[in-house]
């Protein structure tokens, strides 16, 4: 187990090294100039009277210089100082803002975690429990609703029509769970329902199938013959194989999951990481859209981590591979 991991931990470094380069390039093939929009936005007058004009602006943001010192320049920032750039539109630093905002997104993840498997394992597994039932026909369909249904519509759904019917609408203003813990569980609510129904349906279909296949076994088959009550096969001998697989599609949606956070946290004005990628994206702010990029990226990679050791600890199997 312990040469796994440490094989495991290994493969992190050229991967975040590679995932590094491909933002940082990426970024910059974004159409439009930062420098374009905030001289617009100065205006002649003002650029021309603090003596300012295209390469003054490229010399203080650091961008007078090749794409590859940049680069160097921002990595090196980022493993001696672990600060992840300057803004170029001024203001604390991107890892100061970035962590200013991470509790706002952390929340809404782990809340819209629980939902979507608190929808998916208990449907998934009765659907397999009894299979061709009318109970599983009813829980394949919702699953199949799940994944059809884009969460960005049923957001925007969700925030105009109970306003026009009953003149209700979802609260704007964070509030702190410190302060208001029900009022912060409340503006949360909405939007982890949706993302965690968005998530619920690939995993109610994996779940689904893995425990299908799992009492298909001959040792389940075994258990069901020494005449043992339904409930202790499945808590004892079927749930702990055949939640491997569904662990793996957890980690792998993921992405998806920070995806959906970016469009809920802007639809419901939330300020978490999401809606200051959004914001930096918009604005061209390239060091901004790269550290949290990478940031981003790291962690998901950092939970693939946990998701595949947990995986070899519960299959000794994949250890060896």
């Amino acid at each position: 187990m312990i040469t796994y991991v440490i094989r495991r931990i290994l493969l992190i470094i050229p991967t975040v090294l590679i995932v590094s380069m491909i933002v940082f390039l990426s970024v910059r093939l974004i159409p439009g100039d930062v420098i374009d929009m905030m001289m617009a936005l100065m205006g002649p007058e003002a650029t021309s009277g603090l003596g300012l004009d295209r390469e003054a602006i490229e010399q203080m943001l650091g961008l007078d210089v090749s794409i590859p010192i940049q680069y160097g320049r921002w990595m090196g920032d980022i493993i001696l100082r672990g600060n992840l750039g300057e803004s170029l539109r001024g203001g604390p630093n991107v890892t100061d803002q970035l962590f200013s905002r991470l509790p706002v997104t952390i929340e809404l993840g782990v809340l819209a975690v629980i939902v979507g498997l608190l929808i998916a394992l208990p449907i998934g597994i009765y659907s397999a429990i009894r299979q061709d039932t009318l109970g599983d026909y009813g829980g394949r369909t919702v699953g199949i609703l799940f994944l059809c249904i884009p969460n960005f519509w049923l957001g925007t759904i969700v925030m105009i029509y109970p306003s026009i019917w009953w003149g209700w609408s979802p609260p704007m203003e964070l509030v702190k769970f410190a302060d208001d813990p029900l009022g912060n569980l409340g503006m949360f609510t909405i939007p982890a329902v949706i993302l965690g129904a968005s998530m619920a349906g690939v995993t109610m279909r994996m779940t689904r199938t893995t425990m299908l296949e799992v009492l298909r076994q001959d040792y389940v088959r075994t258990a069901w013959s020494k005449g043992l009550k339904e409930r202790v096969v499945i808590m004892r001998h079927t749930l702990k194989n055949a939640f491997i697989p569904v662990i793996t599609i957890v980690g792998m949606q993921l992405p998806l999951l920070v995806a959906g956070a970016v469009i809920m946290e802007q639809i419901f004005g939330l300020p978490g990481v999401g809606r200051l990628f959004l914001g930096a994206l918009i604005e061209r702010d390239y060091t901004m859209v790269s550290g949290i990029n990478l940031f981003i990226a790291t962690v998901i990679i950092g939970i693939n981590l946990l998701v595949d050791l947990t995986y070899g600890y519960l299959d000794p199997r994949v250890q060896n591979r």
